[in-house]
């Protein structure tokens, strides 16, 4: 029903099951994680009127399992990044994983997803600093990475007396993608 992929990190589906409408996926390493994508995997959507809550907790110890809600996801949208690399441990509120123990590692975070009807989900407020991605980054990170290829590419520029011939080879001139 839900998948869960950490930035630089295999895509999880695996998500465990902890009551009949909650779900929760396992983050090991989550000191090296500064985003977390959540989604739907088209299989199953949610019942008319019901999306997801979706959740976060970090390791603690000393404090136990305090859940923070990062933001919702929906069939009108089915997937959500978010940044948790500024949330801190022990800081939450109420939540509904409630007094719910769901097994947790000393060194792995959890994401959890909470199936919650579409008007509680309008009321509820996420934590700031986690704040969804939105497109001006994502406008931001495709052109810093259209630059960076273009200046990768270049590092390899000839001019046409330096290219010898390679009939296996295709070459596309630089002027191409300056013109695109």
């Amino acid at each position: 029903m839900f998948g869960c992929l950490v930035a630089g990190r295999l895509v999880q589906t695996d998500a465990q099951q902890v009551a009949s409408d909650k779900f929760v996926f396992n983050l090991p390493d989550c000191e090296n994680v500064n985003h977390v994508v959540v989604f739907m995997l088209g299989t199953v959507p949610f019942p008319a009127g019901m999306g997801g809550a979706v959740y976060f907790s970090f390791p603690d110890p000393a404090v136990g399992q305090v859940w923070q809600l990062l933001g919702f996801i929906t069939n009108d949208k089915p997937s959500a990044i978010f940044k948790i690399s500024g949330l801190k441990a022990g800081e939450g509120g109420a939540h509904p994983f409630g007094m719910m123990t769901v097994p947790q590692a000393p060194s792995v975070a959890q994401v959890g997803v909470s199936i919650e009807s579409l008007d509680l989900l309008a009321q509820q407020t996420p934590v700031s600093n986690s704040a969804v991605s939105t497109v001006d980054s994502f406008t931001q990170f495709t052109q810093k990475m259209l630059e960076s290829l273009y200046n990768f590419t270049s590092s390899f520029a000839l001019s046409q007396s330096q290219m010898t011939p390679n009939p296996s080879e295709m070459y596309v001139p630089a002027s191409s993608i300056l013109k695109w």
